[in-house]
């Protein structure tokens, strides 16, 4: 499990989320529309929305690091040798808490200013 955050990296991370959200362009969601095509918010960062976006992205990467660990336990050497379908399950779910991550990864990638941007900024 994470340690909790101090005070320190909370506002280091508000600083940074704050540089992000601040003007670049659409925010890629971290959900599809029914059609499975990418849905984007046009914002400050600092709605409804970029809030629940926020915690949704919190928790897919919580899942995540929770399904590593549980991974890592059970292929461990010495560990109890799971069935053919409970592995095809973990492949499974370790496949879609990857695809959550790089969605994450990319969603806040197009947020940070480029270092011209940032330059210009200073």
């Amino acid at each position: 499990m994470s340690q909790p955050r101090s005070e320190a990296d909370r506002m280091r991370r508000r600083e940074l989320y704050d540089a992000a959200s601040g003007g670049g362009g659409p925010r890629l969601l971290p959900w599809t529309s029914p059609e499975g095509k990418p849905c984007y918010l046009s914002s400050d960062g600092r709605g409804y929305l970029s809030t629940l976006a926020d915690s949704i992205e919190t928790v897919q990467l919580s899942m995540g690091q929770e399904l590593l660990e549980y991974s890592r336990d059970v292929t461990s050497p010495g560990a109890k040798s799971l069935s053919a379908s409970e592995y095809r399950w973990l492949a499974c779910r370790l496949a879609e808490a990857l695809a959550d991550a790089l969605r994450v990864a990319d969603s806040r990638g197009q947020r940070i200013p480029g270092q011209e941007e940032a330059a210009e900024d200073a």
